[in-house]
């Protein structure tokens, strides 16, 4: 008679839940040792093979307990006072600014005797202190981003900013028998997320191109303190809350210590570790449950530009598929360079993303990469002032200029070799044309036949003739208003016009001269 409960039965240890199958003499026994015992070789194919003391192997079904749900810390009072760990400084909690999947964002301020300001500089972050996100990201910036390190290595690459925020302390605190771990930081203002989201998913290329540059900087010095980020997305990049020019990294919860002690973990995939981060994002190491590396850091970077730069990315349709997607980002990754050429749009060519992806797509697991190299590929525009505003203009009218397939386009400041012709340039994007104004076509133009000008002029001002061909009312202009133009332009003519073209049909030679 056998002594085993209907199959199938639960096994509990203190690492996983075991859904087991068997149901003879020989499970029950083995199930009263399992919850004795935390020992289990797992295969990672969802089966554990347990081997018993009398050698006999029985094959257990993984049924892994299922993830915990965000829980949000119970808020904490107005004006509580909270103690940093091993210092007397204080903080006073203030309004609850926003919250995340774990935890609290509280104003706070150090004057703990006055409420706190709506204008303050500072930021708590609150959560349970059990959660591991706050708790990684406490020892990312105890061990890695000290204020003296950062300084000496902003002086060592010559940098005037490293988007990386303030931190300021830590500590834990209890309130109604609740237990809570905190870290007080320099206040940020509006994420990218929310701009992008104004701007259909869009940033002007100008704004991408010098937004990676940053990013770079960035994550070389994360690099090069044994860390990485593993989470790089618009939501996760703030703008300065005094200084909106200045962007940060923020939120470092998914943060891995990829190299301690300078010894750089092993290539190993791990399946039932994959998919780790965000989906749209999440580099190809991580879909294989690979730990983060540098060159995963770097990938995911390249795909947020792309995504950036273009509005959307190629598997935006099977987001709920973490296998779709890794396959879509296989074939963008395996085609390159052309499978990122193709999806610019509008103006905005994808050229230096397609270089970016290009390079990372080389490196090696434990590779470290050429930033100086990443930011060069990136420098086709210079670093200024950063542009938020909606990428404008419609789609590029294709050219009437049939370019040779074999010809590239040229890139400001990169020398490619010269162009067959002038008539060939490429047209630049709306961003590298900011401060260039079309110039107007001249009324004599409007109402005779186009003047002769080099090819190179006529390439100038073609988008302009373009527009002006759209179906659009004219406004009522006058005599006065065309002679005030015409003479505007007289400088610019190459030669003058026959009047006859000015104004109506071809005069005779005896109107002509009563004219002159």
């Amino acid at each position: 008679m056998s002594l085993a409960p209907a199959s199938p039965f639960y096994v509990v240890t203190n690492k996983r839940i075991l859904k087991c199958h068997d149901s003879g003499v020989l499970g029950i026994w083995l199930v009263s040792r399992l919850t004795q015992s935390s020992t289990i070789a797992d295969s990672g194919r969802g089966t554990a093979w347990v081997l018993c003391w009398t050698l006999s192997v029985v094959d257990f079904q993984v049924s892994m307990a299922p993830p915990r749900k965000s829980v949000l810390p119970k808020p904490l009072p107005d004006g509580f006072v909270l103690t940093e760990t091993g210092k007397q400084r204080k903080w006073r909690l203030g309004k609850i600014l926003a919250q995340g999947g774990f935890g609290l964002i509280y104003l706070a301020s150090q004057d703990v005797d006055r409420p706190v300001a709506a204008d303050t500089d500072f930021v708590i972050k609150l959560e349970y202190e059990e959660n591991g996100p706050l708790f990684s990201e406490l020892k990312f910036y105890q061990r890695a981003a000290k204020p003296e390190s950062r300084e000496k290595w902003m002086r060592s690459r010559k940098l005037d900013f490293l988007g990386i925020p303030i931190y300021w302390g830590s500590g834990c605190a209890e309130y109604n028998n609740l237990r809570y771990r905190f870290m007080a930081m320099d206040r940020l203002g509006t994420d990218l997320q929310k701009i992008c989201d104004r701007n259909a998913g869009r940033l002007k290329k100008t704004t991408v191109l010098q937004l990676g540059q940053g990013l770079v900087d960035v994550l070389e010095y994360i690099h090069e303190n044994e860390y990485v980020h593993a989470d790089i997305k618009a939501a996760n990049l703030m703008q300065g809350y005094t200084d909106p020019e200045k962007i940060y990294l923020a939120d470092y919860g998914l943060s891995y210590r990829y190299c301690p002690d300078g010894v750089h973990k092993e290539y190993k995939e791990n399946p039932r570790k994959g998919n780790n981060g965000t989906i749209e994002y999440t580099s190809l190491d991580a879909h294989k449950g690979i730990t983060p590396s540098r060159r995963g850091d770097l990938q995911i970077l390249g795909f947020c530009l792309l995504h950036w730069l273009c509005g959307s990315l190629p598997w935006d349709s099977v987001l709920k598929d973490p296998a779709e997607v890794q396959v879509a980002k296989t074939r963008l990754m395996d085609n390159l360079p052309d499978s990122v050429r193709q999806l610019s749009v509008s103006r905005a060519s994808t050229e230096e993303v397609a270089a970016f992806l290009l390079y990372v797509k080389s490196l090696e697991y434990k590779d470290k990469p050429d930033y100086q190299h990443l930011k060069d590929l990136l420098a086709s525009v210079v670093r200024g002032k950063l542009d938020f505003s909606m990428p404008g203009g419609p789609a590029t009218v294709p050219s009437t200029k049939v370019a040779d397939p074999g010809t590239k386009e040229k890139k400001a400041g990169r020398a490619r070799g010269p162009s067959k012709a002038k008539s060939l340039a490429p047209v630049k994007d709306e961003e590298e044309q900011k401060g260039v104004k079309s110039k107007p076509v001249p009324a004599h133009n409007r109402r005779g036949p186009v003047v002769s000008k080099s090819q190179s002029q006529k390439e100038e001002v073609l988008p302009a003739v373009r527009r002006s061909l759209r179906p659009r009312p004219e406004p009522t202009r006058t005599y006065e208003d065309e002679s005030e133009e015409e003479e505007d332009e007289d400088k610019g003519r190459p030669r003058p016009i026959a009047a006859c073209y000015l104004r109506g049909p071809p005069i005779g030679p005896r109107t002509q001269s009563k004219q002159v």
